[in-house]
């Protein structure tokens, strides 16, 4: 099968997106398919070329700003002329945060008739806006942490959020630009590092307890995984830094817990409309309640990545999980659903 890994991009995930594509280049090219390698800022790239970005280590994130104009032009001018592209059977996206996660590249796809990996269009764009992805997964009866989107006074955040209060980008993953808020002294400085990373910023309480993440591939629950950050949280650094975080799968948890989880994850996967795999975030609190955090779309599948530890759980080697991906794309291409 000719697959073109659509990698790179014009965000701080940047680099996330090259380790996740070296891992995919490797693993399908090990079953025989014909792989190409495309960068959404600087076009296809050469066998050398390739090989010396796609590296599986994760870099400290880029000065995304300087590379925006350049994806700009690349998607909206050169993109869908690509043969790389348009005679690809599948095009495997690599890509996390910006216009590669957030609908706009989903919807290029769409217009040219390639099928690709992952969620469409409105669910790309639906999951990565955190107010209202946390709106819809609210209303489909899964509990939500409280948030307010700034600017919000500090009175506002005690009322309503409580100290500590995390701050964060609302359209960003990897939790970069994310910080643990301790009171009021430290909230301006907070929500200006967010605000480098996107033009809006949530506000959100924050709460105390254990880490959990749960795996959809083709509306199916993977096994329960557990995040225990060495220290601190499960920040950029802890999650593409090996050895920074524990991650456990299947996680120590009851089976009924387990199975809780597991349903949530489901039902904030079906809310968002979200197609092929995705990624669910959780947090659960001493009394045994649960909390959504958010939903990965494209969720990384770098070395330390949480979704292939969870498919290796079920039973499922990486190669085979790529695989699976790409013929989930091309089922919902050919009408056939997931």
């Amino acid at each position: 099968m000719r697959i073109a890994v659509l990698t790179g991009g014009a965000t701080a995930e940047r680099a996330v997106a090259f380790a996740s594509a070296a891992q995919v280049v490797a693993a399908l090219r090990s079953r025989g398919h014909a792989v190409t390698v495309v960068d959404t800022v600087t076009g296809p790239l050469a066998a050398a070329a390739a090989a010396a970005a796609l590296s599986p280590a994760v870099a400290a994130p880029p000065d995304a700003a300087a590379l925006d104009a350049r994806e700009r032009h690349f998607l909206s001018e050169t993109l869908a002329t690509l043969p790389e592209i348009r005679d690809a059977a599948v095009v495997f996206l690599c890509l996390h945060g910006g216009r590669g996660e957030g609908g706009v590249v989903q919807t290029l796809l769409e217009t040219i008739g390639v099928p690709y990996t992952g969620s469409g269009p409105l669910a790309s764009a639906l999951a990565m806006d955190k107010d209202l992805a946390k709106r819809v997964v609210r209303a489909a009866g899964v509990p939500v942490p409280a948030w307010l989107m700034a600017p919000a006074a500090p009175a506002d955040v005690e009322h309503h959020l409580g100290w500590p209060a995390i701050v964060k980008p609302s359209k960003q993953g990897s939790s970069v630009g994310l910080t643990l808020v301790a009171g009021p002294p430290e909230l301006d400085r907070a929500v200006a590092l967010a605000r480098r990373h996107d033009d809006e910023v949530m506000l959100e309480q924050y709460v105390p307890g254990r880490e959990f993440t749960v795996g959809i591939l083709a509306d199916v629950a993977l096994p329960v995984g557990e995040i225990i950050p060495r220290q601190g949280l499960f920040d950029y650094e802890a999650k593409y830094t090996p050895g920074a975080s524990a991650e456990i799968f299947p996680a120590s948890l009851p089976p009924a817990l387990a199975g809780r989880l597991q349903d949530a994850a489901l039902a904030a996967h079906r809310a968002l409309k979200l197609g092929g795999y995705s990624r669910i975030d959780f947090r659960l609190d001493a009394a045994g309640a649960i909390f959504f955090l958010e939903a990965n779309t494209l969720p990384g599948v770098t070395g330390t990545s949480l979704l292939p530890q969870a498919a290796r759980a079920a039973g499922i080697g990486f190669p085979d999980l790529c695989e699976r991906i790409c013929r989930l794309a091309r089922n919902v291409h050919a009408g056939d659903g997931e």
